[in-house]
């Protein structure tokens, strides 16, 4: 039986796109490339869940975006993090931490 990738939960969307763009700016496949990558391999983001997002979190300032052209000469929406959006990536970061703890204690791997 194939190994299935696990869902990414909910709320955490947010947090790995303020990340992935903490590192630089990208247009939305970048996006959902880098953070594939640096999970290595383990989480997928799909386009029906990616673009959404990042729209929820430009519409919050968090990010913005500007054309672009990517490097096959497509027309793309390159987004790049903001100072309010730096903001909210240490917040986002802080509530994983707690919730990963309390996840660990209720697992008993504290």
């Amino acid at each position: 039986m194939a190994k299935s990738k696990p869902d990414i939960l909910q709320g955490t969307l947010d947090l790995l796109i303020l990340r992935t763009l903490d590192s630089g700016s990208a247009h939305g496949w970048e996006v959902s490339r880098r953070i594939r990558e640096s999970s290595r391999e383990v989480l997928s983001v799909q386009q029906g869940s990616l673009y959404p997002a990042l729209y929820r979190l430009q519409d919050r300032g968090w990010i913005r975006s500007k054309s672009g052209t990517s490097d096959e000469g497509r027309p793309v929406r390159i987004y790049t993090l903001t100072a309010a959006g730096r903001r909210q990536l240490e917040l986002e970061r802080a509530s994983w931490r707690q919730l990963s703890a309390a996840v660990d204690l209720v697992l008993g791997e504290n």
